[in-house]
């Protein structure tokens, strides 16, 4: 009924062990592909110096005028509150980006707030920004926004 014989290893096809080492591969490439993209983003250090008085300078400028540009806009009728609002919004974020290396234009209200930025931008985020964007009934005069969009750039010396 029992036999004592021994077989020997080499009764399986080596087509195996490559399917094997195949799969074993694509674990380990899996693996390292959900390690790899759910790392959080590493930190941007500023690329401005606070000793190169003339690049922030010319930042806080060239913000000032994209902002007034903006309100133009939304004077002369080219484009809506909401999205005069959003915009102001996004060059107060790529601003803060700018100057201060945090990633603003990607983080939300309460990121912003636990990070501790400037209580300006965190001011002009609820009562100018947010609630024109998220809010649907709910408009904030992009005049007010854009005073608010000069005094977050002001804020930062």
């Amino acid at each position: 009924m029992f036999t004592d014989e021994l077989y020997p290893p080499v009764q399986y096809s080596p087509v195996w062990m490559l399917v094997a080492c195949g799969v074993l591969a694509l674990l380990a490439l899996i693996a390292w592909m959900i390690w790899a993209l759910t790392r959080p983003p590493k930190a941007v250090p500023s690329s401005l110096s606070r000793d190169e008085p003339e690049t922030l300078d010319a930042l806080r400028d060239g913000s000032l005028g994209a902002i007034a540009q903006v309100e133009d806009a939304y004077r002369s009728g080219a484009i809506t509150a909401r999205h005069a609002n959003a915009e102001l919004s996004r060059l107060t974020r790529a601003f803060v980006n700018a100057y201060t290396g945090v990633e603003a234009p990607v983080m939300t209200l309460e990121d912003l707030e636990r990070r501790g930025v400037d209580p300006s931008l965190i001011d002009a985020l609820r009562r100018h920004y947010y609630p024109s964007l998220f809010r649907g009934d709910l408009v904030v005069d992009p005049i007010a926004g854009a005073d608010a969009a000069r005094r977050v750039v002001m804020a930062w010396h």
